[in-house]
């Protein structure tokens, strides 16, 4: 995730008449199979023991916690950089991002469970902090994945913006989750320090 985005930092013009070349809605199916490919390529070197289950929690941790940043990020951006291509392309596949970044956290849970199962770690494991923090998230995550279509919002009205405001507990309650659980949790603070950056981006008054 550091490397995408030194790349974009790097080259932003580039990138910017890249996207601007791309139709976005032409993209859209690319776009959900592009965020499919790395979790296929994760199960397929599990199931074939190329990888361990420690490389799969970490790769299915990583790419949940990047889209999910990603996601967030895509408002304050908005806001600074209201004519750039790449607020305008992040912002039409936001629901994309989401539910991807959710499914990794789902993929996250499953690879735990199937390793733990059996042998009564579960229950006395998931009361502990490091681990409830993270088993809330994925509740709001399901809730908020489930309710990530226009019939939801047609039925939820003005809900369904307060409902996804929740998506910052989740958020915080992700990074609590991290640190918790990391060996070196200095990345996972300084991520964190990142995003809380970015998200401040929103209070920055248009003129």
């Amino acid at each position: 995730m550091t490397k995408i985005i030194l790349c974009i930092i790097r080259y932003p013009t580039v990138l910017q008449e890249l996207l601007k070349t791309v139709h976005m809605k032409k993209t859209k199916y690319w776009v959900w199979l592009a965020l499919t490919l790395p979790a296929v390529w994760i199960l397929a070197r599990y199931l074939r023991d190329s990888i361990s289950y420690g490389e799969v929690i970490h790769l299915t941790g990583d790419w949940s916690v990047g889209l999910l940043f990603a996601a967030l990020a895509v408002t304050p951006l908005r806001r600074v950089l209201p004519k750039a291509a790449l607020p305008k392309w992040l912002l039409f596949h936001r629901r994309a991002i989401g539910v991807a970044s959710f499914g990794y956290a789902a993929f996250h849970t499953l690879a735990y469970l199937e390793k733990k199962w059996g042998y009564g770690y579960i229950i006395p494991e998931g009361m502990k902090p490091e681990l409830l923090t993270g088993w809330i998230a994925l509740l709001i995550f399901l809730i908020l994945a489930i309710t990530s279509n226009n019939q939801s919002i047609r039925l939820l009205k003005k809900n369904w913006q307060h409902l996804h405001r929740t998506v910052y507990l989740a958020a915080g309650l992700t990074f609590a989750h991290w640190i918790l659980t990391a060996f070196e949790p200095q990345t996972a603070y300084i991520w964190l320090a990142i995003l809380c950056a970015i998200e401040s981006l929103r209070f920055i008054r248009r003129r």
